[in-house]
């Protein structure tokens, strides 16, 4: 009998584990709201970022098909979703004064930017949380290396 129990759960571990998309990640074609028009998003498989467009149908998320995506509204689902700035060639996100506002009342805004530091390379990680459905401002550094997003918010540029 303990053979058996040993065997059996030795084959349950051996099973091949199953990937499955967070739930809450858009994918193409799927609805978005209006208040997320032009808001552009990059999913962790990191194949392309996606829009939120207008169209006759309602809103919906579209594949954006331009090789340097850049926009003053970014929506963070899930993992943490990672941005290059303007440190780099074909920035996706300009430095300046943002504010990242929840989707949700229990979601919570944060980021972890690294500039570049000439001569250096990349400088040591810039952190900042904000509180649940609390918004939060932030400044994105300049020369911006790059900037990894989190929470179930939607980030815009003040003053673009």
């Amino acid at each position: 009998m303990l053979r058996f129990v040993v065997a059996a759960v030795a084959a349950a571990l051996a099973l091949p584990a199953v990937a499955a998309a967070d739930p809450g990640a858009p994918q193409p074609g799927t609805s978005c709201s209006a208040n997320l028009s032009d808001a552009m998003t990059w999913p962790s498989d990191g194949t392309a970022p996606l829009a939120c467009v207008g169209g006759p149908a309602g809103y919906q998320w579209t594949t954006v098909d331009s090789p340097y995506p850049i926009s003053d509204r970014w929506v963070s689902f899930g993992p943490p979703m990672k941005l290059h700035g303007e440190g780099l060639r074909n920035a996706a996100i300009k430095s300046g004064d943002w504010t990242a506002t929840p989707l949700d009342p229990e979601s919570r805004c944060g980021a972890e930017q690294l500039a570049v530091v000439p001569g250096v390379g990349a400088g040591p990680p810039q952190d900042v949380e904000g509180e649940p459905g609390r918004p939060l401002s932030l400044q994105v550094v300049p020369q911006l290396f790059s900037i990894e997003m989190t929470g179930d918010c939607l980030w815009q540029r003040v003053n673009p």
